[in-house]
């Protein structure tokens, strides 16, 4: 009898996975308390990887690795702007085949979530959503409140339906769950705008399958939506406990799952390399295995932001590079790390009776590629566009340009003493010149808006070079236009001038714009791009060094593999051996700067932690004091130990544009730093102070070397980020303090201070004091 009950068990775990590979119809649902698979309990070991980052050459193998970690599910995303990138022109075909992606999972016994949108956020430009929706000038997204936005996206996902509803595991394929819109609580509270997203993905032929929504135990009760299950998202590190005990009251019968476990983190330009420990990481891991919760691992495998396609937080704004390493267990070139093997060891212990994990495939080749020398190049002024008149300054979308660079150039008013000249506003960086003279640049991640200018004669031609980065994909920001915003304005001792009459010039990001370029056999000073052609005699995965380079764009045989910037922390862009060819290649690099030397070489590692630290993104410059010595606090007291949101509502209404939190001591007496995840105030309406236009006046440490812990980490809207004091250098000991231009007054009754979310209590804060005032602080020179 033993041995028969084995043999059955044995049967049906491998028909779990035969019935995902041959088609049988079957079901998955929401039960009491833990997932049903074909009416058996069945925890979910997901992890995620997006096809549109990975080449397609590679999607198999890519299956293979999570496999081989343990998974028993793959989950993706879809994101709406790769698969409409015109209004109407629809592509689910090569690359961008997702149905085919979702067959070779089912292939290798795997089963699929699919996360449709229509938004994503994945640091993808614009959260998925496509540009074009930004050519309506009141366009408001994340709502039904704009019947155009909700008429485009439900069109969107009737054509996702046509793709992947004949997959749903009721029709014999392996797509176990679907996703409605993504993180939403965090975004907004219209159950109504829910209901209709739910609804219109049922109606493009997902009406069988399990629907669910994600968020973070801080907001997933800010709605309800009923019918669909709800899922948590929380980082390395975490909590299980906490992160589910609200959780557990609200929905006490139902399974548990972390839909995003996050493995680590992205990289910001010009920000230090995001890393979690394999310790913090895989401790939580454990716990939720233990309490048989459900997880998918975000990301599993991050991949590569090809092209265009990395977006940017805000506030403040601050784009990602294109390297999608995430630090996960499956590295950037589809390789096991340390993370990987780590999973792979811990998930042996947690395996059904009969289930086995396979052995890693094969990793591809990689290369070293010796020095290419650039000889011909094709300078920016020299190969202008035809240009489009303009009356007045408008955005590259209203030039029918999604991405890129483009050109502002007018003539200007006699100036006979130097001005200044205004910018409302770049997005994202920009090069000003004078009849083809630079005279400087501005960039967004300084709130940068005005330049000094020299005197000019009239009929002088300005110039004005943009280069839009990636569009804010998370929060309010994510209307994020690009180019010149509004105006540019000549500011003398008594007036402004608005400039007007503008020819417009669009460089977009498509190879067949770089292919029609003008080269000629030389070297260019200033923007322009360089092409040369090298031989391989064997093709392998390599990494192209752009560390001698300023800023721009790469393409390889056709292939635009992202985007560089010598400021870090990442300096070399991934280029797939399966885009390479043996024989003749060719790559063509645009630089908006000049070079220090015109030759690239591939190299076998990467360097994705080689930062060039920018003292002016610091909040305390060299000699500064904050003065608090004439103040008064508004607040004082002392928080409770332990995780989770700490409110404080003061005696009565205050009202102010500054304020300063200043952590006068640690929970732990040890404790020389103070960490802060979120800090949030709270109005006199109850009502939460948007932060979209929050900048970071002073903090008095930061750290910014061994970690990306700058103090605007408070107001980033990200609760697995912190704000941390300097960890080297000069002792660093109690108090300290931040101060924050809400960018307006405000009425306001109280604040909400949030601890660092991960199991560790260092830098926690117990006494403080609290300030707010109409007027800045006095800091010190």
């Amino acid at each position: 009898m033993k041995i028969s009950k084995f043999i059955l068990t044995l049967v049906f775990f491998i028909s779990l996975s035969v019935g995902a590979q041959t088609g049988q119809k079957g079901t998955f649902v929401q039960g009491e308390k833990t997932f049903l698979l074909n009416g058996k309990p069945f925890i979910v070991r997901a992890g995620e990887i997006h096809f549109p980052r990975i080449p397609r050459e590679y999607w198999e193998h890519r299956i293979q690795m999570c496999k081989a970690m343990g998974m028993n599910t793959i989950c993706i995303y879809l994101f709406w702007n790769f698969h409409e990138q015109q209004p109407d022109k629809f592509d689910f075909t090569g690359q961008k085949d997702v149905a085919e992606f979702v067959r070779l999972v089912q292939k290798n016994g795997m089963y699929c979530i699919v996360r449709p949108g229509p938004y994503a956020c994945a640091e993808w430009d614009m959260g998925g959503l496509p540009w074009w929706l930004l050519k309506k000038k009141d366009i408001q997204v994340r709502t039904n409140a704009d019947p155009y936005f909700m008429e485009r996206a439900i069109k969107y996902l009737q054509h996702v339906g046509k793709e992947l509803a004949p997959l749903q595991i009721q029709n014999g394929g392996n797509i176990i769950m679907v996703q409605v819109e993504n993180e939403y609580g965090s975004f907004g509270k219209d159950a109504s705008y829910m209901t209709q997203v739910r609804d219109a993905i049922r109606s493009a032929g997902f009406d069988k399958v399990q629907l669910f929504r994600c968020d973070w135990n801080s907001n997933f009760f800010n709605y309800e939506l009923d019918d669909v299950y709800t899922a948590l998202n929380f980082g390395a590190g975490s909590n299980i406990e906490q992160q589910f005990k609200k959780y557990s009251e609200v929905h006490p019968n139902a399974p548990q799952m972390c839909s995003e476990y996050w493995t680590g983190w992205f990289d910001h330009w010009g920000r230090a390399h995001e890393t979690r420990s394999i310790d913090s990481f895989i401790g939580s891991l454990k716990d939720m295995l233990d309490r048989k919760i459900s997880f998918s691992l975000y990301m599993a495998h991050g991949g590569t932001s090809f092209g265009q396609w990395g977006g940017a937080n805000s506030p403040p704004y601050s784009s990602m590079v294109a390297s999608y390493d995430y630090n996960a267990p499956i590295n950037e070139a589809g390789q096991p790390t340390d993370k990987f093997y780590a999973v792979r060891e811990l998930l042996k212990n947690y395996l059904n009776p009969g289930e086995t994990i396979p052995e890693p495939p094969v990793n591809y080749p990689v290369i070293s590629i010796p020095k290419i020398t650039f000889k011909e190049s094709a300078p920016l002024f020299e190969n202008l566009p035809k240009a489009i008149s303009s009356s007045n300054i408008k955005p590259m979308e209203d030039f029918d340009q999604g991405w890129g660079r483009i050109l502002y150039r007018t003539n200007l008013p006699e100036c006979s003493t130097p001005f200044k000249l205004k910018i409302t506003n770049v997005h994202d960086w920009a090069n000003i010149y004078v009849n083809g003279k630079l005279i400087g640049n501005l960039d967004r991640r300084k709130d940068e808006n005005t330049i000094n200018m020299p005197a000019v004669k009239k009929g002088d031609v300005l110039d004005i070079l943009v280069d839009a980065n990636g569009r804010v994909n998370y929060g309010k920001e994510i209307i994020d236009r690009k180019g010149i915003t509004e105006k540019v304005e000549i500011q003398l001792a008594s007036n402004s001038v608005n400039l007007t009459n503008w020819n417009v010039y669009n460089f977009p990001v498509e190879y067949d714009f770089q292919k029609k370029l003008k080269f000629k056999t030389g070297k260019a000073n200033g923007p322009a791009w360089h092409r040369a052609t090298f031989n391989l005699n064997k093709v392998g995965d390599t990494y192209i060094d752009m560390s001698t380079w300023g800023k721009g764009m790469v393409w390889v045989n056709g292939y635009n593999i992202g985007r560089y910037w010598k400021i870090g922390p990442q300096q070399t862009l991934f280029m797939p051996g399966c885009w390479l060819k043996k024989g003749q290649n060719e790559i063509i690099i645009l630089d908006l700067e000049t070079p220090k030397e015109a030759q690239i070489s591939g190299v076998t590692v990467p360097v994705l932690d080689k930062i060039m630290v920018d003292e002016s993104l610091l909040h305390r410059k060299k000699g500064e004091t904050l003065d608090l010595s004439s103040e008064v606090p508004s607040a004082t007291g002392s928080f409770a130990a332990g995780q989770g949101w700490k409110e404080v509502i003061f005696s009565k209404t205050l009202e102010g544009q500054y304020f300063c939190l200043e952590a006068v001591t640690p929970q732990n007496p040890k404790d020389n730093g103070a960490t802060v995840a979120e800090i949030e105030l709270i109005g006199s309406d109850g009502q939460l102070i948007p932060r979209t236009q929050w900048k970071m006046v002073y903090a008095d440490s930061e750290e910014v070397m061994s970690g990306n812990h700058s103090a605007e980490k408070i107001y980033d809207q990200q609760e697995s980020t912190i704000w941390s004091t300097s960890r080297s250098g000069d002792k660093i000991s109690y108090p300290h303090q931040v101060v924050v231009d809400m960018g307006q007054n405000y009425k306001i009754k109280g604040f909400k201070y949030l601890p660092r979310t991960d199991k560790s209590s260092t830098g926690n804060i117990k006494l403080y004091n609290f300030y707010i005032k109409t007027n800045s602080f006095l800091i010190k020179k």
